[in-house]
């Protein structure tokens, strides 16, 4: 009997020639469970997502047990759902992918064992993907246009990248975060306000109602002309914050979050700017957003006119694939199944996995 490498091995190379390739991916490397079917990296035929938010609001952040054991729940009726949803069995599907890491070692290794045992009990090649990578190609789901190179900025909880993409599967890492990401940024300037978890999307809905202008936080200096650093940020508004309440004030929530909003984002942007000035973007197809935090409001605003002004095109994922979700895992499995890079049954998380 052919051992399941070898046969795997055998289906990705027939896949290579097939017209039309279908994925079921899973997603958990922290707080969602999520399982998709995507279409030849570009189309989706179902996206599940099953969000833990209710579970970890109540301890203010992700609780890495708490997250585990909710995905051993859940995993089985999102790949159920997602086969439903896009009409399909278990064996109509070509190839299965998971999320490698980065993440939690627990969520990641609940994800990666429910599809190791999907794997080998369909035979089916089985694809381990970047998490970081899947954000990046959440684009090519929203823009079936777009095509490599192009410049990304990769932004959310604990990643905030400039990254070159040079082809699929093919990275440069540019800049880079010395300290804090910009969605850790955001969560902590958040809890200092008394918002809930989680805190990124709620200073963005608060800020909408108050005032940039009041107050005045600092830009941080690198010593990498495109690297970030938002320590010192964060610092400047919880000095602020607390110098308000020193003096017995009504904090002003709202104009204090569109403060730090502004900053941050500003200097997402102010980095992205510098680099397609000074490398120039004649080689690039256009400037790409990616990760949780590019759904923020005031990014995507400053980020169109930017791109307007450099006349370059943008490319930003629509909403519900800015978050984590199974259907970028798909996209960017189905551009390593093309390369032939396939996953065994030795797969195991890594849990700080790295992009480039």
């Amino acid at each position: 009997m052919m051992n399941y490498e070898l046969k795997s091995r055998l289906q990705a190379e027939e896949l290579r020639n097939k017209e039309t390739v279908r994925i079921l991916s899973l997603e958990t490397s922290c707080d969602e469970t999520a399982a998709a079917v995507i279409e030849n990296g570009r189309k989706i035929l179902s996206n599940v997502v099953f969000s833990q938010i209710d579970l970890h609001e109540l301890y203010g952040g992700v609780v890495p047990e708490i997250a585990s054991r909710a995905h051993m729940e859940a995993c089985d009726r999102v790949v159920d759902q997602a086969l439903r949803e896009a009409g399909m069995s278990l064996q109509e599907v070509d190839a299965l992918a998971v999320t490698k890491g980065p993440g939690l070692v627990g969520a990641l290794l609940t994800g990666v064992n429910c599809m190791k045992g999907l794997a080998f009990a369909a035979g089916k090649p089985l694809v381990g993907v970047n998490h970081i990578e899947g954000h990046v190609s959440a684009n090519y789901l929203s823009h079936p246009d777009l095509e490599p190179p192009f410049l990304c900025l990769v932004v959310s909880g604990g990643h905030s990248h400039l990254v070159e993409v040079s082809d699929y599967g093919t990275y440069r890492l540019l800049g880079q975060t010395v300290d804090d990401a910009a969605g850790e940024a955001f969560d902590k300037a958040a809890r200092a306000l008394g918002l809930p978890y989680p805190g990124g999307p709620r200073i963005d809905k608060l800020a909408e109602e108050g005032n940039p202008e009041v107050f005045t936080l600092p830009s941080p200096k690198t010593d990498g002309r495109y690297d970030y650093s938002f320590s010192g940020l964060k610092t400047a508004f919880m000095n602020t914050v607390h110098t308000l309440e020193q003096r017995g004030e009504t904090l002003p929530k709202a104009d204090l979050a569109a403060s730090f909003r502004r900053a941050v984002c500003r200097e997402l942007t102010a980095k992205a700017r510098l680099l397609l000035e000074e490398r120039g973007r004649d080689g690039y197809n256009g400037f790409a957003l990616a990760g949780g935090v590019s759904a923020n409001r005031e990014l995507r605003r400053m980020a169109a006119a930017m791109c307007e002004d450099l006349k370059i095109p943008l490319f930003m994922p629509e909403l519900h694939l800015c978050t984590d979700n199974g259907a970028m895992i798909g996209s960017a499995a189905y551009y390593r199944l093309r390369n032939g890079e396939l996953a065994g049954l030795d797969l195991n998380a890594m849990p700080a996995l790295r992009l480039v």
